[in-house]
């Protein structure tokens, strides 16, 4: 236990120091948190059914911060290590490559966990979010998210030959993502043909998902989404785990 716990805070510490990753999973999503906080408060309007601009927001920034350690930093470090031979290096020791990878998973998991709560802390103290949703379902829904974001980064991190591709892959899919699920910019700013577009991409249907169990919305509301993550989710972890055991780790 004391190699994994010894190994996982040398992940952390790894996982901070990457600029990119620290400040898109901690600051980033606060800063559009206080900047549309300032320009629009979070009192309720018509525009967005009676939730305030900060209410809307909130969840969505959950997603951004899935986005960036599922699709960015998760998938970029797998892929970084096995380029760089290091778990190959791992499997002339006790843990082995398999704990390497798991550590990692543990990590980015706790890194997104860190940045909801800096999140919710900031809406709930200065703008006084609102959630009428069971705190319950929304942390089940949450992982449900994570799970599917993760596993489709993962993916990637499969079917990448090289680094180098990888990080193609991740960087297209991340910021196609970022700006048309509504992660950024809530949904109904968004353009009706770009709505169309963006029903395609899993991390819309994670804000569809996050948004209505923040409010309190019939499940029958975003059930499909919930059901597209499933099968995004499985689908990308089977696949990925197969085509992971074909790769070369020499």
């Amino acid at each position: 236990m004391k190699k994994w716990l010894v190994l996982f805070r040398t992940e952390a510490v790894l996982y901070c120091r990457d600029v990119f990753s620290a400040f898109f999973t901690f600051a980033f999503p606060v800063l559009m948190l206080v900047l549309f906080g300032s320009i629009y408060g979070n009192a309720p309007t018509a525009y967005f059914d009676g939730l305030g601009s900060i209410d809307v927001s909130v969840p969505a920034y959950c997603a951004m911060i899935l986005a960036v350690v599922g699709i960015m930093a998760f998938p970029l470090t797998l892929a970084q290590y096995k380029e760089r031979k290091i778990y190959k290096r791992f499997d002339a020791t006790p843990l082995g490559k398999g704990a390497v990878i798991a550590v990692q998973g543990a990590v980015s998991f706790s890194m997104a966990v860190l940045g909801f709560l800096l999140l919710f802390a900031v809406g709930f103290l200065a703008y006084g979010l609102r959630v009428a949703g069971n705190w319950a379902l929304i942390a089940a829904l949450l992982l449900l998210c994570m799970a599917s974001i993760f596993a489709l980064g993962f993916f990637f991190t499969a079917i990448a030959p090289t680094e180098r591709i990888c990080q193609l892959l991740c960087y297209i899919a991340y910021f196609l993502m970022l700006f048309l699920s509504g992660a950024s910019f809530p949904q109904e700013m968004l353009p009706e043909a770009v709505r169309k577009i963006s029903a395609f991409l899993p991390l819309t249907h994670a804000v569809n998902v996050l948004r209505g169990a923040f409010r309190g919305a019939p499940w029958e509301e975003y059930q499909a989404s919930v059901f597209v993550l499933c099968g995004v989710g499985l689908a990308c972890a089977l696949a990925g785990a197969l085509l992971y055991r074909k790769k070369s780790w020499a």
